[in-house]
């Protein structure tokens, strides 16, 4: 029968109360230690500072020298003080008297001064014209029953707005759509193709609510533009309202082309 042996293996020097004892131990030498550190900078920088100041104390700084001006530049300030102003200049102001109503009194043609006297007459102003023109005038013959309370009428021509011009109105353009659609002639091309969709018309409407002008703003195919157009231009809308008066302003027209 064999004996063996079973070594037991030693027990450690040190447990848990040994590092109790050495972790705050060694934590409180670490403070220490930093701050140490920490008081040898900042005594390391004030001494750098207090030299640093020191030395720019030591710096010699160059003398300010005062310069007083004469001579030359005060003698010319002086004569230009001398010189006397110049003579105040004469106004002559010519005064006449007020014209006043009363009863006109004929003048001899001896007492008429010169330059009145250079005034043209009716028979002059005829022959000097007669003889421009080669046209005789007789000024007897004008009219003279002229009827100053007769009123004249000017027709002012209304300016077109923008296309884009921003009006604000009451009440805008307005046509009956589905009775706009009723009369749209469909194009015979865009039938026999099949083609469908939307045209947008933009169409100025004046006073009266007649279409004056049409453009296409938007289109799904050029072949339905010239039927949305001329259904558009044969149409009666009624104008927009600006200040309870009408006036003549853009629109836009939705129409829709689709086959049954």
């Amino acid at each position: 029968m064999n004996n063996h042996i079973i070594e037991i293996p030693p027990q450690p020097t040190y447990g848990f109360a040994e590092l109790k004892i050495i972790i705050p131990r060694n934590t409180f030498r670490g403070f220490i230690i930093t701050i140490s550190f920490v008081i040898v900078l900042l005594l390391a920088y004030l001494i750098y500072a207090k030299a640093s100041e020191s030395a720019r104390a030591s710096l010699h700084r160059a003398p300010i020298s005062k310069i007083t001006l004469g001579g030359p530049i005060q003698e010319l300030e002086e004569q230009e003080e001398e010189v006397p102003p110049p003579p105040p200049t004469q106004q002559i102001l010519e005064i006449a008297t007020a014209a006043k109503a009363g009863t006109p009194v004929p003048i001899p043609d001896a007492e008429i001064k010169e330059d009145l006297k250079e005034f043209a007459t009716f028979e002059k102003l005829s022959e000097s014209l007669a003889r421009e023109k080669g046209l005789e005038i007789d000024i007897s013959q004008l009219p003279t029953d002229f009827n100053l309370d007769q009123k004249v009428e000017i027709k002012q021509k209304e300016e077109e707005p923008d296309i884009d011009e921003f009006i604000p109105f009451e009440k805008e353009p307005y046509i009956d759509l589905v009775d706009l659609q009723k009369r749209i002639v469909y194009p015979e091309m865009a039938r026999k193709a099949g083609i469908e969709g939307q045209v947008v018309i933009r169409v100025l409407v004046d006073k009266t609510g007649k279409p004056k002008r049409a453009v296409v703003q938007s289109s799904d195919s050029e072949m339905l533009n010239q039927a949305a157009i001329d259904a558009v231009m044969k149409s009666t809308f009624t104008p927009a309202i600006q200040n309870g008066q009408p006036i003549m302003c853009w629109v836009s027209i939705p129409i829709r082309f689709k086959l049954r």
